[in-house]
């Protein structure tokens, strides 16, 4: 039976539990099963682990993997479940995914496989969208024929589809299609906790707990160490022993964020400020499938070293979206790029003269084709990363650079020309030349637009692979863990015995903050510190004051004109090598006129998020940026000198 995604009030929920315990085992496609083992094996009484491992980008590749004939889910759902499944069988854990990608039937068959392999009765539900049948008449909005359109596009669903499986079913295992991140980890505390569809403020709260962990160890000290900030300054034993986290959620809302006892990274009111603005635009509406938060007035509290209270989200006043997103594959073109290193004595001006051969010779094949290619050298000038009035390219000091180009060009004849006429370089280029790499492939663009929940239609079902009793299945668990033979508790084994035997104490968060010292220059990060995420072709970071009353004195200093400045410099694809060479891009040069900057205030945790429009080189999929996410550019950021009053 299909279900369109009208919002529709359960009928006489059950409250199943008054505390749902829920854990993050993967907060991307390339985390660490190990983690969500350990996870599993060192937090008592968990209900459910949700593997998150499904972003735009990754998407794309699965897309495209189908289209050549591959696998449309995650290929490494088999070695996540040969890890996991064992153990969670043992404890009662349900797992739920959205590994399923653009082909949730077909992982479903292989975890069945990888269960039935391993010895082990599990009983393993699906949910995913389907392509209703008027999309395959007319022209869409984009102006692209519905029917080649919607065969690569794809519905942030929200939680109904995993609530109505744990309604109808007793699964050991959800795998869905593109489900909305935070609707993962809200499914099982509705189902749980006897939320209907209408408890907005139980929502919102749901919905926070969900965004704190959708992202794994971001929340405990992941992604946030960095050795020049003395707030952040941790060692790297900690870092190594960090815990994935979990939730403790009550029927009334309220929310800990808490990792696992003797555990390193950090859990603190810093990270989860960090993780509460990654990613989510306006801070007044944070839009989900199942509601819209104003997270502005949302506060921490550290209850101890190992957990945090969090309050204050709130629904918005638009309560509930009425549309969902939808993403829509299309082609964009192909990706043609090269990477080729020299050392020594002028490594940048040889680095320089190889850049203006290869566009040289391209221009003599494609006329024009130069305004495609970006390129840059790693180690001087790859991540734009400095401040505004240093200039990179003039460095003497230098030893070992790596040049790379990157090129989006209309077709594949372009792109493998770009590559044969970098190849050259070894015996046309400079002299020492080394370690040439390239590549070619079609990128596939991501469009975002609005549909009516009326028009998208879900389904789920449950199968099982039923092998051993009861008993012989709780061996059975026992054995595929602990086996000496098992590679994965081998992986497990060797983690818990390099362990340092450190004493937590000394690893306390809690440190002596003063305000930042006014009339003098420094750098941002002695005064605040800041994580960046994307959305599309969109760059979102976050300012945290180290002392939160600092936070009206970094308000003087970060305008829109100033993001803007800062940004100037990221923008330049003229990078420092063109300058050396014959030639200049000026078409390209400075800021994109379409780049708009956007501040917002979050009182609650006295800092600013700042969402800068159009600045990605058109998103993840298509950049051709070697940070093609701009994640790195956090530190572009902090390293500006500041002056504050």
């Amino acid at each position: 039976m299909a279900f369109d995604c009208v919002v529709r009030q359960r009928k006489n929920p059950t409250q199943h539990k008054r505390v749902v315990r829920i854990g993050c085992g993967a907060g991307f496609a390339g985390d660490r099963p190990a983690a969500a083992l350990n996870l599993l094996l060192s937090v008592p009484d968990m209900h459910y682990l949700i593997l998150e491992c499904l972003a735009e980008r990754t998407l794309a590749l699965r897309y495209e993997a189908m289209m050549a004939g591959g696998k449309g889910y995650d290929p490494r759902i088999s070695e996540w479940m040969s890890f996991l499944l064992p153990e969670a069988m043992k404890r009662h854990v349900c797992i739920i995914t959205n590994m399923g990608a653009v082909d949730a039937l077909g992982a479903q068959e292989e975890v069945l496989r990888v269960a039935k392999n391993l010895g082990i009765s599990a009983v393993v539900s699906v949910a995913w969208e389907l392509i209703h049948e008027k999309f395959d008449e007319g022209v869409d909005a984009l102006g692209t024929s519905s029917s080649k359109l919607w065969q690569g596009s794809s519905t942030y669903l929200g939680a109904a589809p995993v609530v109505h499986i744990l309604e109808t079913s007793e699964p050991n295992v959800i795998i869905t299609s593109r489900l909305a991140d935070a609707s993962l980890f809200l499914a099982p505390m509705v189902f749980e906790l006897g939320w209907n569809w209408n408890d907005y403020e139980k929502l919102a709260q749901g919905t926070l707990a969900a965004h704190l962990l959708e992202c794994g160890c971001q929340v405990t000290g992941g992604y946030y160490m960095h050795p020049v900030d003395e707030n952040r300054n941790f060692s790297f034993e900690q870092l190594l022993q960090i815990s994935l986290p979990y939730a403790d959620v009550s029927w009334d809302g309220d929310v800990t964020i808490a990792k696992s006892e003797q555990s390193g990274g950090e859990l603190s009111i810093a990270t989860c400020a960090q993780q509460l603005l990654y990613e989510i635009g306006n801070p007044a509406a944070y839009i989900t499938p199942d509601v819209v938060v104003d997270f502005r007035n949302v506060t921490f509290h550290e209850l101890t070293i190992n957990k945090v209270f969090a309050k204050g989200a709130i629904p918005s006043s638009q309560l509930c979206p009425e549309k969902l997103l939808c993403i829509v594959a299309k082609e964009c073109g192909w990706k043609g790029w090269g990477e080729i290193s020299y050392g020594g004595p002028a490594c940048i001006k040889r680095a320089a003269a190889a850049e203006y051969l290869v566009r040289s010779w391209m221009e003599v094949a494609y006329p024009t084709v130069n305004k495609q290619i970006l390129s840059y050298v790693i180690g001087i000038d790859s991540l734009r990363i400095h401040p505004c009035d240093e200039e990179s390219g003039h460095r003497t000091d230098v030893v070992d650079v790596r040049l790379r180009m990157d090129g989006l060009f209309s077709s594949s004849d372009q792109a493998l020309r770009f590559i044969h006429e970098f190849e050259s370089l070894y015996t046309n280029g400079p002299a020492g030349g080394s370690g040439i790499s390239t590549g070619h492939k079609k990128e596939v663009l991501l469009e975002k637009m609005q549909v009516s929940r009326e028009e998208i239609f879900w389904q789920s079902g449950t199968r099982a692979v039923n092998v051993y009793s009861s008993k012989e299945l709780m061996d059975q668990c026992k054995y595929t863990v602990f086996s000496k033979n098992n590679s994965f508790s081998k992986e497990f084994s060797q983690l818990e015995s390099t362990k340092p035997d450190f004493n937590h104490e000394q690893y306390h968060h809690a440190k002596d903050i003063f305000p930042a010292p006014s009339g003098v220059k420094i750098p941002l990060y002695n005064a605040a510190h800041s994580r960046t995420g994307d959305k599309g072709n969109d760059l979102n970071f976050s300012i945290i004051p180290h002392y939160p009353p600092d936070l009206p004195r970094l308000q003087q200093v970060i305008t829109s004109e100033w993001v803007k400045k800062i940004m100037s410099s990221f923008l330049a694809y003229d990078n420092v090598l063109w300058g050396m060479g014959n030639g200049h891009y000026d078409s390209v040069r400075g800021i994109d006129d379409r780049m708009d900057v956007e501040i917002y205030e979050v009182h609650g945790i006295k800092a600013l998020n700042v969402v800068v429009k159009n600045v990605l080189d058109g998103g993840v999929n298509c950049s051709r940026r070697i940070d093609r996410h701009g994640k790195s550019l956090s530190d572009l950021v902090l390293c500006q000198m500041i002056t504050l009053s």
